[in-house]
């Protein structure tokens, strides 16, 4: 019995799909194959009209007031534990960069408190090139203050101390500051007469 319904199916499903009774047995002429083309159309591409790849310009955004204060908690806790632990030569690094935060915020008196603290620690580690950089930064704060006196005697330490030392690089950053604050000083409001009652004083006493 099984023997015959396998049989059954396979008749019927061979006849349903296959069609053999459609067959054609016969010899079909065989043509031959399409020839190759040996044309390279890449070489024929004009190289000046394809696409050129247009440079990306980095663009630089402000930080933001959020980004500011994040920052300055995560330097404030390093320099806080490096001091805890007196690692105080990494803890000198710490309080530079919480100037230069500062500075950014226009909050000189923290700027100047903390470059003076780094730069007390760099000179006991003899750690020459922060303090000429401590120096730097210090000058170029005084003589936004309007203060170019001591601005002029920060840099010319900071001179000196580069040139004993053999450092071309910063005695050349170090002129050109000095460069600046002239020119600003040689810019700077005249203070001889800085107040209205003052001025009106002087003229009645003459």
């Amino acid at each position: 019995m099984r023997i015959t319904l396998l049989i059954i199916c396979c008749l019927y499903g061979f006849s349903a799909s296959a069609q053999w009774y459609r067959l054609d047995f016969k010899k079909h002429v065989r043509y031959p194959e399409i020839e190759r083309t040996n044309i390279n159309f890449v070489s024929r591409v004009n190289s000046k009209m394809a696409l050129k790849p247009v440079k990306i310009q980095k663009i630089t955004l402000s930080r933001s007031a959020y980004s500011l204060e994040a920052a300055e908690n995560m330097v404030m806790r390093d320099a806080q534990h490096n001091m805890r632990f007196r690692v105080y030569a990494d803890a000198s690094y710490n309080f530079s960069e919480l100037a230069k935060l500062y500075i950014q915020q226009n909050r000189y008196s923290e700027a100047k408190w903390y470059l003076l603290q780094s730069n007390i620690i760099s000179r006991q580690q003899n750690d020459d090139k922060h303090t000429i950089a401590n120096l730097i930064d210090l000058a170029m704060i005084k003589s936004d203050l309007g203060d170019f006196e001591q601005a002029k005697q920060d840099l010319t330490e900071a001179h000196d101390m580069a040139a004993l030392r053999g450092f071309s690089t910063d005695v050349a950053t170090i002129e050109k500051k000095m460069a600046y604050i002239k020119l600003n000083k040689n810019n700077a409001p005249k203070t001889d007469v800085r107040y209205a009652e003052n001025a009106l004083l002087n003229t009645k006493a003459e």
